[in-house]
């Protein structure tokens, strides 16, 4: 639950509550005034932690230690995220052996960093009279890479461009 839907002291306005003390030990249903005194008592904050509940949860805590442990962990997850580019290699269907050898020489080096990438075909002029050359391309280029991709789209055509995504097999 995010800190900001968290209802804490005064903000609290149901008559009963459940109170669970800072250490984890259950108090009771008590009134919501008598529960704000004890939590007044020991310097601490009251602080609605299952609003859903009937009656609610509260439970007697130091509410600025509380929020800043919390976006700690937020900070945290978002460390050990990964983020994920997409990259973009463009070829047209007269594409030499050559290039063709490495442009997927450069495909299989985004896929190994932990990128998606994409590979398009432009055709130009008659050229889009002959999409089954771009597909035999396309095809090419996922023989040269077997084994280290999965296919996220398969070769579609989209205008004059046709274009498959691939990203890199999990490291399981």
């Amino acid at each position: 639950m995010a800190d900001k839907d968290l209802r804490i002291n005064e903000q609290i306005r149901v008559r009963e509550v459940r109170l669970v003390r800072d250490e984890g030990e259950q108090q009771g249903i008590i009134p919501t005034l008598e529960a704000l005194a004890i939590a007044r008592g020991q310097g601490l904050d009251l602080v609605e932690v299952a609003p859903q509940a009937v009656p609610p949860v509260v439970k007697i805590m130091d509410y600025g230690k509380f929020k800043f442990e919390n976006e700690k962990k937020v900070r945290d997850s978002k460390k050990k995220q990964k983020l994920l580019k997409l990259k973009e290699i463009r070829m047209q269907p007269k594409i030499d052996e050559h290039d063709i050898e490495f442009k997927s020489k450069h495909v299989r080096e985004f896929l190994a960093e932990g990128n998606k990438v994409k590979v398009t075909i432009r055709f130009r002029g008659r050229e889009l009279a002959h999409t089954e050359l771009g597909l035999d391309v396309l095809k090419d280029v996922l023989k040269r890479i077997e084994g280290e991709y999965v296919m996220d789209k398969a070769p579609t055509m989209e205008g004059r461009f046709m274009s498959m995504v691939v990203s890199p097999k999990s490291k399981k």
